[in-house]
């Protein structure tokens, strides 16, 4: 049985590091921000000093890019 929480992406909103690479794209933290700064990921957004969240909507679009064959 899978243990990971399952995260459902909202249609619009932000959703937090924790919540993308523990049930949505499986990768670790140092590779999800290489990513990042490779631009294979999408950039984030500051919501405050203290708080970097994603836009649910380019967390959708990087599934479908995935999804499609795209890269990575």
């Amino acid at each position: 049985m899978n243990t990971r929480s399952r995260t459902t992406i909202p249609e619009t909103g932000f959703l937090r590091l924790s919540q993308i690479i523990s049930s949505i794209i499986p990768v670790s933290k140092s590779t999800w921000w290489a990513g990042v700064k490779n631009g294979n990921y999408p950039h984030p957004v500051k919501l405050s000093a203290r708080c970097t969240a994603w836009r649910a909507e380019d967390i959708r679009a990087l599934i479908e890019r995935i999804a499609s064959g795209g890269e990575v």
